[in-house]
């Protein structure tokens, strides 16, 4: 499988990882971002994916996939396995985020977390004034059928960050057409849709 072209996100994740290293995608869905480390940087890219569709997907393109939740599994991988554990758009639909991103900085060297944002100013404006649980691009979701159970804001991340020791080596903010901004924390938290964080150990 040759991946040409992926999400906009996924793209800023890919360009974050370094050729000729390795990686463990956490929930890894079909792949796209797999392959496309594995086919255009040489990376040895492994996948963990919790839904039995997005595995046999993965395995059926030829990419090293296996079963596992994001909140249990990581804790059966050895220290310092990888140079980057990756997590898109899965943050927030975990039982234990805080624990998630500390086993991701015991696994891998680094991890990439791209996560949407609850606090952006169509999500705000639509509880104000529609009083109802709204629905974005980023946030496609009825209330009663979302996978999200822990909702954040690019500022809560940065605030979890702070308080457990991670340090932020790269942040970027993306606006509601996937473009990255390049604003001030407060403005980036009301205007960004979605954000991607590069993250080591102190």
């Amino acid at each position: 499988m040759i991946a040409t072209a992926i999400r906009v996100d996924l793209q800023l994740i890919a360009d974050m990882v370094e050729s000729s290293t390795r990686a463990l995608d956490v929930g890894c869905g079909d792949g796209s971002l797999l392959a496309y480390l594995v086919d255009f940087k040489r990376v040895d890219a492994r996948g963990m994916e919790l839904s039995q569709a997005g595995v046999n997907a993965c395995v059926a393109n030829g990419l090293s996939v296996v079963q596992g939740d994001a909140d249990t599994d990581l804790r059966d991988y050895p220290n310092d396995a990888f140079d980057y554990v990756i997590l898109s758009q899965t943050l927030q639909a975990t039982r234990e985020p805080r624990e998630v991103l500390r086993q991701m900085l015991r696994v891998g060297k680094r991890a990439i977390v791209s996560f949407p944002n609850f606090a952006h100013w169509q999500v705000r404006l639509r509880l104000v004034f529609g009083g109802r649980m709204p629905q974005t691009p980023s946030l496609p979701y009825k209330w009663y059928e979302t996978p999200n159970i822990h909702l954040c804001s690019i500022d809560d991340f940065r605030a979890l960050c702070a308080e457990t020791g991670v340090l932020i080596e790269q942040a970027i903010v993306l606006n509601r057409n996937s473009r990255p901004i390049n604003l001030p924390p407060f403005v980036a938290n009301l205007l960004g849709e979605q954000a991607v964080f590069m993250l080591r150990r102190d």
